[in-house]
């Protein structure tokens, strides 16, 4: 029998509200015990160890959760076949990327959640969690780096992405999944090939104290007072293929000087950021290819606390 360990941080998958309505609810108010118990013989299947880590909407998540996650993942991986995490939709893609360029284990690790509360009439957080201890079972996701399951999808955490706020299939891939599930059996058609896990040069390091990178929006008119932000690092969100103003660009120029380093990205969903010879002929920004900005700025955050050499900044955009 597999031994699963579930990780728990509360969400949607653990609120509750109004019996049957699946709005006005509170997340993270329940406990995983008891959404396990609407999944039958489950306990029968896996060897199930239960890890109450926090219990929160995923708007409350910040870097000192996820690094606490990071070390409840690298503390108890070896004693456990994979590790399942119950987290909240709305920042679940952020907890996976980093976890993903920061565990030392190439054990399956799985996030899952759901978009309505355990109250709700047909919840779909008890078949999510079926799957995803199954996933996590399964010597087919060992070295995949960290996965998302939903709707029967499996995700990578480097590309899952929500494109919804009301479908409970509410993610999408950046890409392609990398593989569905029909009930319990699995079919990955590919695999991630970017750096990840014990490949990943973050996942020996201290984390403890990450450089501040802010994400800056630009719109049409947008001033570039915001630009000052404070942080060591600002991914700007731009629009098209990253592109802003003229006076973004020679603002950015001056900040890049003084010493802030600068990531290209884009607002669009379905896009890639590369370099551009034109728009940035000294090339002192960083693209950020097809990362969306909040997973640029983990990867900026990880990277500065590595090294301040911009071209190998710009290496790391490419590797992971």
């Amino acid at each position: 029998m597999k031994k699963i360990a579930i990780i728990a941080t509360g969400g949607t998958i653990a609120g509750s509200g109004h019996m049957g309505k699946t709005t006005n609810y509170k997340a993270g108010t329940l406990s995983v015990e008891n959404i396990l118990a609407s999944i039958p013989d489950i306990k029968s299947e896996f060897d199930i160890s239960l890890f109450p880590l926090l219990s929160v909407d995923s708007n409350e998540m910040n870097i000192t959760h996820w690094i606490a996650l990071k070390k409840k993942i690298d503390e108890i991986s070896s004693e456990f076949d994979g590790i399942v995490i119950t987290h909240g939709t709305d920042t679940i893609e952020e907890t996976a990327y980093f976890l993903t360029l920061t565990i030392n284990t190439d054990k399956p690790v799985v996030l899952t959640g759901a978009m309505r509360p355990a109250t709700a009439t047909s919840a779909d957080g008890p078949f999510n969690l079926w799957q995803a201890i199954h996933l996590a079972g399964s010597s087919l996701s060992y070295g995949q780096g960290v996965l998302a399951l939903f709707s029967s999808t499996i995700y990578s955490a480097r590309d899952i992405q929500k494109i919804s706020n009301y479908k409970i299939d509410a993610f999408e891939k950046a890409n392609t999944a990398l593989g569905f599930m029909k009930d319990d059996e699995i079919f990955f058609s590919s695999r991630q090939m970017k750096k990840h896990t014990t490949s990943s040069i973050f996942s020996s390091m201290d984390l403890s104290h990450l450089p501040e990178v802010d994400i800056v929006p630009y719109y049409a008119g947008a001033d570039s007072y915001l630009l000052h932000t404070g942080a060591k690092g600002i991914v700007v969100m731009g629009t098209g293929s990253g592109n802003f103003s003229m006076k973004w660009k020679k603002e950015i120029e001056t900040l890049q000087k003084e010493g802030k380093f600068f990531v290209r990205s884009s607002r669009v969903i379905d896009g890639i950021v590369f370099g551009d010879e034109v728009f940035d002929p000294h090339h002192i920004m960083i693209p950020s290819l097809t990362l969306s900005p909040y997973k640029a700025r983990i990867l900026l955050m990880l990277g500065l606390a590595y090294t301040n050499d911009l071209d190998k900044l710009k290496e790391i955009f490419v590797q992971y």
